[in-house]
């Protein structure tokens, strides 16, 4: 499978469980970008973002990001039918063991619970098994005729895996999920993962960012920006949710970023929805 071609070649090796930092190894060259056609979507995209609840598909945008499992083929064509396009959702670097492939991961790959998500374990990506899940992954997202990609928890690194995950480990999976979505035709956004944005924008198609807003990071995307592709940005604090005003502010300063930015509920339901753009 492609994705684990790459990555393998890239890496030298998996071990060893541990707490960590954000590791350093002896930088690697990265490949070269994939070339092609599939969806890139430029600055000012209207786009809305649901991941759970009944989805409400009559939002006047032009995507619609939503769950590559939850999501039905039928849901799809509809969209696919106003002329929106649809980006597909999964986790790349986590096990959610309520997953249609949850019991294809071995047990030594699971690592530490995710901070403020309990029912989800850190992956090691550095494994092939992991790889090849990913991979199929995407081949379900081609299947289901979903124009992108948005592999989700894709900066381990700089968490509490239980594996001594490198800064070049993410960057070998992040670019080989990059290949792995370009070689099925589909575009793919870099979620977070703000400290290496200058290393990977040439190998993805958009952002996905949560939160930059409330924690002064929004500057780290900036190279999305120069690039003219989509900066999707949601974020949550009360603050913009309760106060029209602070919204406004808010709004406005990410209007002039050229960010498309939502304020949204944490779990994404389509409680309530609020567009800058």
């Amino acid at each position: 499978m492609l994705l684990c071609v790459v990555v393998l070649t890239s890496l030298n090796g998996c071990g060893g469980n541990g707490q960590e930092d954000p590791q350093s190894s002896a930088p690697l060259p990265l490949p070269t970008p994939v070339q092609g056609e599939w969806y890139s979507p430029a600055l000012g995209t209207t786009w809305q973002w649901q991941l759970s609840g009944d989805l409400n598909t009559q939002y006047d945008v032009d995507v619609y990001d939503v769950d590559l499992f939850d999501v039905s083929e039928s849901h799809i064509a509809n969209l696919h039918s106003q002329g929106k396009q649809v980006i597909c959702y999964f986790s790349a670097g986590s096990y959610e063991q309520w997953r249609e492939d949850a019991a294809q991961f071995p047990a030594h790959v699971l690592g530490d619970t995710l901070d403020g998500w309990e029912d989800e374990r850190w992956l090691d990506i550095r494994d092939e098994r992991v790889l090849a899940i990913m991979d199929s992954r995407i081949e379900l997202a081609k299947s289901k005729e979903c124009d992108a990609v948005e592999p989700d928890n894709v900066d381990g690194y700089t968490n509490h895996t239980g594996f001594n995950l490198t800064h070049e480990d993410q960057l070998a999976f992040n670019v080989a999920l990059s290949d792995s979505a370009h070689a099925a035709g589909l575009g793919i956004g870099l979620k977070n993962d703000l400290d290496q944005i200058i290393e990977l924008v040439p190998y993805f198609d958009f952002a996905v960012n949560e939160q930059c807003f409330e924690y002064s990071e929004c500057e780290a995307l900036q190279p999305f920006i120069d690039a003219n592709k989509a900066v999707f940005n949601a974020e949550y604090h009360s603050r913009w949710v309760n106060d029209e005003t602070a919204r406004a502010d808010l709004c406005e300063q990410a209007n002039a970023m050229g960010f498309s930015t939502l304020v949204l509920p944490l779990v994404l339901d389509d409680s309530f929805r609020f567009s800058c753009l």
